[in-house]
C-alpha cells in the first residue's frame, strides 16, 4: 500500500503538483476502501473526520485532478452519482456487476472482451484504449427477494 502511494505521490510531483495534506488524505481514504467505488460525498464524509477543514468542493477539485492524472478512473453507474477507483491501465480489465435492488457494485475480475477487441481491430483498424462493461442485475441478497416476485 505503501509502495502504492510513492508511486502516486511521485506522479504528482513529477507534474509539478504539491503533495497537499488534502491529497493524502483524499488517497488514503481510497487506500484504505480500494474495493470500494466511492462517490465524492462518499470521499468528504470519509476524510472529513480525519481533516475537519477539508471541504466538498476541495474534494471535487482533488477528484478531478487525479481523474485527469489517471490515478484514478470515474465510472458512471447509472445512479447520477460518479464513483471513483485506481485507475489500472496497465492491469488485465474487470467489469462491474450492479444490484438494481440496493446499488451494491462488485467487481468481476475476468476480461470478458478481450477476444472481441481482438477482432474489433482486426475487422475495422480502429485501436481500442479502454472498455468498460456492467452487468446490472440482482445480488446474491436481493436475488431471493427478486426471486419470490415471480
Amino acid at each position: 500500500m505503501e509502495e502504492h502511494l510513492q508511486e502516486i505521490y511521485k506522479k504528482l510531483h513529477d507534474k509539478d503538483y504539491k503533495i497537499t495534506p488534502q491529497r493524502r488524505v483524499i488517497l488514503k481514504a481510497f487506500l484504505n476502501n480500494a474495493r470500494e467505488h466511492l462517490s465524492a460525498e462518499e470521499v468528504y464524509n470519509i476524510v472529513k473526520g480525519q481533516y475537519p477543514d477539508i471541504g466538498l468542493a476541495t474534494v471535487y477539485r482533488t477528484l478531478d485532478l487525479l481523474v485527469d492524472l489517471d490515478i484514478l478512473q470515474r465510472i458512471n453507474f447509472g445512479d447520477g452519482r460518479a464513483r471513483y477507483e485506481f485507475s489500472h491501465r496497465d492491469e488485465h480489465h474487470h467489469h462491474h456487476l450492479i444490484c438494481v435492488n440496493c446499488g451494491r457494485v462488485e467487481e468481476f475480475d475476468h476480461d470478458l472482451l478481450e477476444f472481441l477487441e481482438a477482432l474489433v481491430t482486426e475487422k475495422t483498424g480502429f485501436r481500442i484504449t479502454d472498455h468498460q462493461l456492467k452487468f446490472y442485475g440482482y445480488c446474491r441478497e436481493c436475488r431471493g427477494e427478486a426471486d419470490k416476485g415471480k
